[in-house]
């Protein structure tokens, strides 16, 4: 959960880290650090949260399966994961206070899962050379104790692109969309799907509607009434709610899913889900916190995707086997590496080109220099 990219640097490689530390109430000074790491008995794991896990489906509750997965893979107890719920990524008054109660109750690391978590976690980890801040979606570190970490959702996002673009009949294909072009993650991933759709379908086109907001139920559900009204009649988003799928079920439309599996809400509507298994970090990082192999001489931010299984697409519902075998001659060039999604010259929807022939796009532009919509795109 993001908010205003601007030019971002995204280091490739996972994490393998040897710095550890041990939190006082006090923190700081009085912190010691432990070379050798912590013992999984010991260790404290803080997790700041901007919506509530127990909605059951959505972005939160996708992290933090991701804790739970963490937590069984470690054998870890309960009293071990510090959550703090509800915190609005736009208050930075109570943004620092989850963060200094995690580090008061004895955190080791914390997870700050929004993009407006980012500041606060840069300056807490001066404060706290001993306790690792590890940022989910920004692009700021210090190469010390603060890391951020994200993975390839667009490559899901294209693939979903190809079952919304074989299932219209309108050729208008809704998105519902939490930030708009000056945001690199959003708009690359509009960027994706819509490259998936055309690659199956040159006819139709993606009509966005932007809520300007990370976690906006009602807004949510309000732009993806507004896109049905319009005559679409296939519904994705980049927002953190089940409500568009929900409003695309009672108008009898199609939706694609974000985060969960968002068929449980809405089975009649769900084509397919985007979905993160960020159990896939969150295991591996608090492991070499334990081994010792987190160093604060040597910190990597982390970008990775289906290769890991951080990212994937859900299993597909209300479609053919036509659209099945796409999905899967298209999931199996992205995983073999033949194709990348923001391969060679493309077209944006103002007549501009982005892109080199027998090229693709580098992380750097991928994660931070997507403020351009593709050709099939129109912004409500």
């Amino acid at each position: 959960m993001m908010k205003r990219l601007v030019s971002i640097t995204v280091a490739l490689a996972m994490a393998m880290m040897l710095f550890t530390g041990c939190s006082s109430n006090e923190g700081g000074a009085d912190q010691q650090k432990q070379t050798a790491g912590i013992t999984a008995e010991n260790i404290k794991v803080g997790v700041i949260h901007i919506g509530d896990p127990a909605d059951g489906s959505g972005y939160s509750y996708m992290h933090d399966q991701g804790i739970v997965a963490m937590q069984q893979a470690l054998n870890l107890s309960d009293d071990q994961i510090i959550r703090k719920n509800n915190i609005d990524d736009g208050d930075p008054t109570a943004i620092e206070t989850a963060m200094r109660e995690c580090v008061e109750e004895g955190a080791n690391i914390i997870f700050a899962t929004s993009w407006g978590y980012m500041d606060t976690c840069e300056a807490l980890a001066e404060e706290f050379p001993n306790v690792i801040f590890s940022h989910g979606t920004g692009y700021k570190s210090n190469g010390k104790n603060f890391n951020n970490y994200f993975g390839r959702i667009y490559q899901a996002r294209y693939l979903s692109g190809i079952v919304a673009g074989m299932k219209t009949e309108t050729n208008k294909i809704g998105y519902v969309a939490a930030m708009g072009a000056d945001n690199s993650e959003v708009t690359g991933g509009i960027d994706a799907f819509a490259l998936g759709v055309e690659s199956v379908n040159k006819d139709a086109k993606v009509y966005v509607k932007v809520t300007n907001s990370w976690y906006d139920p009602e807004g949510e559900g309000a732009a993806a009434q507004s896109l049905i009204d319009d005559d679409c009649d296939v519904i994705a988003q980049h927002c953190n709610t089940s409500n568009p799928p929900s409003a695309a079920e009672k108008a009898g439309v199609y939706a694609i899913g974000y985060n969960s599996d968002m068929s449980v809400e809405a089975p009649d509507a769900v084509l397919c889900s985007v979905l993160w298994n960020w159990g896939a970090y969150y295991t591996e990082a608090v492991q070499n916190v334990i081994d010792g192999k987190w160093s604060s001489e040597h910190i990597e931010n982390y970008y990775k995707g289906m290769d890991v299984g951080l990212v994937q697409l859900s299993d597909l519902h209300l479609v053919d086997d036509d659209v099945k075998a796409k999905v899967d001659e298209a999931k199996a060039k992205i995983e073999d590496g033949s194709f990348n999604v923001f391969d060679g010259v493309m077209e944006t929807n103002d007549g501009k080109t982005v892109g080199e022939e027998g090229g693709t796009l580098d992380d750097a532009t991928i994660t931070g220099g997507i403020n351009w919509y593709y050709r099939n795109v129109v912004v409500k």
